[in-house]
């Protein structure tokens, strides 16, 4: 096998198209800090090459797009001086601001598991491709991390509150669901994705990129079935509960409701940790009202900066990752214990000794 064939990205040009193909199939594709840097270079180098007209990121294998990123190295930077992770965070979160402001059509082909980091390649570009073997979740309030790589700002912008839903509960969807929710753009069977990427290189060959590519997609695109958990009657339990001022009244709501669903997220909740679901809580809110993106990346950064390095994360990457016993303890282990204080640390700008703050790439 060649070098570049051993990438963890492969990086390559199909006529305008210039392709990111992640390359670590055992790893289900998770991302670590190699991944992260070849994609920013090659993005970088793309931004400016007039014979390239548009970017697509797709994978290598059929199990998943990519699960996420590198948890046993985060947690293990955490127990020490977590100086590494937050070298990760900085540059993963530098890629996700790059994508979003990204000045070429940016196609992601979320064909499998999209999870965690595989969330931040995807979502912040404006093509969103799904298949049947699509599935897509933030899990991280199960493991005590959060919905970071720019999900207090993605997943606020969903309609209603959906994203609030997802961002607490981890829950897991299939296509159908993406596309009731907004997170994909277009469905199109996994038979059909060989087609699918042969339009979007044809379509960056055009005079009119962005238009070919819009009516290119929509010819191949089918409907995704119907949705497993976004029906009308939980979409608005989910509006009613989740538009709460505090994850208590969300609680308190969830359990009024009286219906199986609603008792089956408050079931869902309860397994979650409570400094997580808090922090999470105030992520989306405050991600819903920032107008920069920039901005909203350099508080998650000072949220993954911290929580790496507390218990919850430390204790969640034990029980589900490591030792998989699926017991966390919690520590604080109530809501009530997770007060204000404890927040605004969290939340505060970096001190002396955390690393300097967030910037994006300027270019």
């Amino acid at each position: 096998m060649s070098d570049s064939a051993a990438a963890p990205v492969l990086v390559s040009t199909q006529g305008h198209l210039g392709v990111l193909t992640l390359n670590r199939p055992d790893a289900l594709h998770a991302l670590d800090r190699q991944m992260v840097q070849i994609m920013t270079d090659a993005l970088l180098a793309w931004r400016t090459d007039s014979n390239l007209a548009g970017v697509m990121v797709d994978h290598t294998g059929a199990r998943g797009f990519c699960a996420g990123g590198d948890i046993r190295m985060l947690a293990e930077s955490g127990a020490k001086d977590g100086q590494e992770a937050r070298a990760f965070f900085f540059h993963e979160y530098r890629l996700n601001h790059l994508i979003a402001n990204y000045p070429k059509p940016y196609v992601a082909i979320l064909d499998g598991v999209t999870m965690g980091g595989g969330v931040g390649i995807s979502v912040h570009g404006p093509f969103r491709i799904g298949t049947e073997r699509t599935l897509f979740a933030m899990p991280e309030t199960g493991i005590g991390l959060f919905p970071d790589v720019g999900g207090g700002w993605f997943l606020p912008r969903l309609a209603g509150e959906i994203g609030m839903w997802l961002a607490l509960t981890g829950t897991r969807l299939k296509a159908a669901d993406c596309v009731a929710a907004g997170i994909l753009t277009h469905y199109v069977p996994s038979e059909l994705l060989n087609a699918a990427k042969a339009q979007i290189a044809g379509a960056m060959s055009t005079h009119t990129p962005l238009s070919a590519l819009k009516s290119g997609l929509a010819a191949l695109e089918e409907e995704a079935g119907r949705p497993q958990h976004l029906t009308p009657e939980t979409i608005a339990i989910i509006n009613r509960c989740f538009n709460r001022d505090s994850v208590e009244a969300i609680f308190d709501a969830l359990s009024a409701e009286g219906s199986a669903w609603a008792q089956e997220q408050l079931n869902l909740l309860r397994g979650k940790s409570p400094q997580t679901l808090k922090v999470a809580f105030r992520q989306l809110r405050h991600g819903r009202a920032a107008k920069d993106f920039a901005a909203h990346m350099a508080m998650e950064y000072r949220i993954g900066a911290r929580v790496v390095r507390r218990h919850d994360f430390l204790e969640g990457v034990r029980a589900v990752i490591i030792d998989k016993d699926q017991a966390p303890k919690w520590q604080p282990a109530t809501l009530a214990e997770v007060d204000d204080a404890l927040l605004e640390t969290i939340f505060a700008p970096l001190k002396d000794g955390e690393g300097t703050e967030w910037e994006p790439i300027t270019w």
